[in-house]
């Protein structure tokens, strides 16, 4: 990827570049479909234990916390992908690998 930046280029002209330049990256990750998600299921089922643990426990305030923290996550790549132009299933599983896709690493 090439970033050249003119700061005389007229915004129409950035404009369209940048379009180019996302739709480039769109058809790149789209070009192979998200298959691999081992690791996301993973770190779904701990984030799933912990918040049953704290349920369980009567833990609401830390509930709500860690809930609420990987809602956020979720919705703010959930939110990127639909900018970035994603749409659909497809934007809904590289939203889901985002967010508990950590769970590779263990």
């Amino acid at each position: 990827m090439q970033f050249d930046f003119d700061e005389n280029e007229p915004q129409a002209v950035r404009d369209e570049r940048l379009a180019a330049e996302r739709a480039e990256r769109r058809a790149v990750r789209n070009a192979a479909p998200v298959q691999d998600f081992w690791g996301a299921h993973i770190g779904a089922a701990i984030v799933t234990v912990a918040l049953v643990v704290l349920g369980w426990t009567g833990k609401v305030v830390a509930l709500g916390i860690v809930g609420g923290v990987f809602l956020l996550w979720f919705g703010i790549a959930l939110a990127w992908l639909r900018v970035d132009g994603d749409r659909g299933r497809h934007a809904l599983q590289l939203a889901y690998k985002a967010t508990f896709g950590w769970g590779d690493g263990l």
